[in-house]
């Protein structure tokens, strides 16, 4: 079971939509289906509220109840997400560079936003020879750990980035994981110098990236791309070498945003 509800219940204490977005954030974090027991046990709330309020949930599709007693996220969700995906501008202004890049390499290529500590994918392009990877559309990742967090990173103001890595909590995914907020600082700077970041297996054993920080004018939006491939073939020279088409592609995605997103008259 995902750990994440004890954070989400401390976030939101009050109000009723507040409440409801609790019991809707534990279920769609789950790692499987949660009976009402275990969301009692995570959402802190009266059992009759409680009740009350995944049966509405339930009506409503936005939670789904099986047979056994299960809860899992409704279709009415799904359909939220997926037109919310499909209007998103974002990804519009980037999805033909994210295509030209996977052309060009052959491989995956990422599109992601920083939310708090986190990066969330906005648009993933397989490669054409695609290696099975955690990254869907819409999962969290950590910053510290990927090639697009470390990029988004680099674009935060030095007072900024350091309360940021001051809440995190590492953990240890690989051998390569940073695990200390001095290592992760430093690449940082290292990142912000040089424009571009890289993913040494420090997220997933035997998965590496190169990434550019993309940004809009108000900075609304701070994530990055990537180019992402199993180690075996995407060696430290070859990503150095496409660490220049993938700035380039950021370009034009942030030459996208300001035509298209720029200041109406």
């Amino acid at each position: 079971m995902n750990s994440n509800g004890d954070g989400i219940t401390q976030a939101r204490e009050t109000g009723t939509l507040g409440k409801l977005m609790v019991l809707l954030d534990l279920v769609t974090h789950a790692d499987a289906p949660l009976r009402f027991t275990d969301i009692l046990s995570l959402a802190g709330q009266p059992r009759g509220t409680l009740h009350r309020q995944l049966s509405h949930l339930v009506e409503e599709g936005l939670l789904e109840l099986d047979g056994d007693g299960r809860y899992s996220p409704g279709l009415r969700l799904l359909d939220f997400a997926a037109r919310s995906w499909a209007r998103n501008e974002f990804r519009l202004i980037a999805e033909p560079h994210l295509a030209a890049l996977q052309q060009a390499t052959g491989e995956t290529v990422h599109l992601g936003v920083l939310r708090g500590s986190s990066i969330i994918y906005l648009d993933k392009v397989e490669g054409r020879q695609s290696v099975r990877m955690y990254s869907q559309i819409g999962n969290a990742s950590p910053c510290y750990c990927t090639g697009v967090g470390k990029a988004a990173l680099s674009l935060l103001a030095p007072e900024s980035l350091r309360g940021l890595v001051a809440g995190l909590s590492f953990t240890r995914f690989t051998a390569s994981t940073h695990v200390s907020a001095e290592t992760l600082l430093a690449e940082i700077r290292e990142i912000a110098d040089r424009g571009y970041a890289f993913d040494c297996e420090e997220h997933e054993a035997g998965i590496r990236c190169v990434a550019a920080p993309v940004w809009s004018e108000d900075r609304t939006f701070i994530g990055g791309i990537s180019i992402t491939g199993p180690a075996y073939r995407l060696s430290m020279e070859l990503l150095r070498e496409w660490a220049v088409p993938v700035q380039l592609a950021a370009e034009r995605i942030m030459e996208g945003m300001r035509i298209r997103l720029g200041p109406r008259r």
